[in-house]
C-alpha cells in the first residue's frame, strides 16, 4: 500500500532524495565510510557543509553581506538565541507578533531577556487569521513574526513593515516559496519540514549584526562562535545537513525555489477548493491567510473527527491528526508532497462524506 505522510514534521521526503541517501550510505563519494560515522573534520564531510551552505546561497539569494549558519537544537533554541544575540543590552526592547503556538512561545522565551511588546495577536480568534495592524516601537532592537503558522494554518501573505531590525521564524515554509532574504536581519528554520530530517536548524544572519551578544550569551548560541568555525565549532548533525544538502540539489533540479512554489500553489489550491464545497469540511482559517503547507480541516463532530482519522491510516493516509490545540484533522503538504498525495486526500474525503452524512 502506498502511504502518503501528512505529518506536520518530522515531514515526507522526496523519493529521489531518498534513494541517493540509500545508494551512499555504505560508502559515500568513495570514502569507504558513511556519513553517519564521518568525521566532521574530514574533507568529504567539509565539502559537504561547504555544498550545502552554497547551494542556500543560490536557491534563496542569499548575498555574502549574511551568513548561512548550521546549528541544532531546533527553531525552538533560537527563540532564545535571538534575543541572546540580537539585543543591545539585556532588558532592551524587543517586539513580537503573536499569531500560533510557536509565535507565542518564541515572545515568552525572550522575555527573560528582554523588555518584550506583543504589537499584535490573533489569540481571540485561536490563532485563524494574521493580524493586519499593528506597530512595532522605534526603539525596539528587532521585530520578530513567524512567517506561516504550522499548527492553525495561517501565513503572511506580506512582510511586515518595520523600521527596526526583522527576524522571522521560516521553519513551515523555507524553500516553499520565494522570500526576500534582504528584508531581514535574520531567518531561521528548523529542517524537518521542507530541508530534511530533524536536527539540523538553518540560520541566516546578516553579518554586521553579529558579534555583539549579550556577556550572558552561551558559547554554543554564540552567532559569531557559529560563523568563525564554519558551523564546525562543534560535532555537527552531519547526516542532517548531507540531506539537506542531497534536498537542495533536488529542489535545483526541479527549477528552483520558484518553480516549487508554483507547484505548492496548485496542490493547496486543490484541497481548498475540495474542502469550500464540501457539505462536511470546514477549514476555519480567514481566506486570504491560509496557508500553503499546512491546511487544517474539521467536520464539525469530534467522533466523526475521530473516525475519519482512523480510516483514512488505513488507506494509508497518516499524521493527518490535527494539532491537540486545534483538533481535528490536519494536512501538512510540504514541498515533498506529491500531487498525487493530494488527489487520493481527496478522493478519500469524498467517499467518507458520502459514506457519514
Amino acid at each position: 500500500m502506498k502511504v502518503y505522510n501528512f505529518s506536520a514534521g518530522p515531514s515526507m521526503l522526496y523519493d529521489e532524495v531518498k534513494a541517493e541517501a540509500q545508494k551512499d550510505f555504505f560508502d559515500y563519494a568513495g570514502s569507504g565510510m558513511s556519513v553517519t560515522e564521518m568525521s566532521h573534520r574530514s574533507k568529504p564531510y567539509e565539502a559537504i557543509n561547504a555544498e550545502a551552505n552554497a547551494l542556500f546561497r543560490e536557491l534563496m539569494h542569499i548575498d555574502d553581506t549574511y551568513e548561512v549558519l548550521f546549528v541544532q537544537g531546533g527553531a525552538s533554541q533560537q527563540f532564545e538565541a535571538i534575543p541572546l544575540n540580537l539585543l543591545k543590552a539585556q532588558g532592551s526592547k524587543a517586539d513580537y507578533l503573536v499569531t500560533g503556538n510557536f509565535a507565542s512561545k518564541a515572545a515568552s522565551e525572550a522575555k527573560k531577556y528582554a523588555d518584550v511588546y506583543v504589537a499584535a495577536s490573533s489569540k481571540d480568534k485561536n490563532y485563524t487569521y494574521i493580524p493586519k495592524t499593528y506597530t512595532f516601537r522605534d526603539d525596539a532592537d528587532y521585530a520578530h513574526f513567524t512567517y506561516n503558522n504550522t499548527i492553525f494554518g495561517t501565513r503572511f501573505n506580506a512582510v511586515p513593515q518595520a523600521n527596526i531590525p526583522l527576524v522571522t521564524d521560516i521553519s513551515s515554509n523555507i524553500l516553499s516559496e520565494e522570500i526576500d532574504v534582504n528584508k531581514f536581519t535574520l531567518l531561521y528554520a528548523g529542517a524537518q519540514k521542507n530541508i530534511g530530517p530533524s536536527g539540523l536548524t538553518v540560520v541566516i544572519v546578516k553579518k554586521d549584526a553579529i558579534g555583539k551578544h549579550l556577556p550572558i550569551c552561551p558559547t554554543m548560541l554564540s552567532y559569531q562562535i557559529q560563523a568563525d568555525n564554519q558551523s564546525l565549532y562543534n560535532t555537527p548533525p552531519c547526516f542532517a545537513v548531507y540531506m539537506a544538502m542531497l534536498t537542495l540539489r533536488h529542489v535545483k533540479k526541479l527549477g528552483g525555489v520558484k518553480a516549487v512554489e508554483a507547484h505548492n500553489i496548485a496542490k493547496a489550491g486543490l484541497l481548498y477548493d475540495f474542502i469550500d464545497n464540501s457539505a462536511l469540511y470546514t477549514n476555519k482559517v480567514a481566506k486570504e491567510d491560509r496557508s500553503r503547507m499546512n491546511v487544517p480541516f474539521v467536520t464539525g463532530n469530534e467522533e466523526l473527527d475521530d473516525k475519519f482519522v482512523k480510516e483514512a491510516a488505513k488507506a494509508g493516509l497518516v499524521s493527518i491528526k490535527g494539532h491537540r490545540l486545534a483538533g481535528g484533522m490536519r494536512a501538512s503538504i510540504y514541498n515533498a508532497m506529491p500531487v498525487e498525495g493530494i488527489k487520493t486526500l481527496i478522493e478519500f474525503m469524498k467517499k467518507f462524506e458520502i459514506e457519514n452524512k
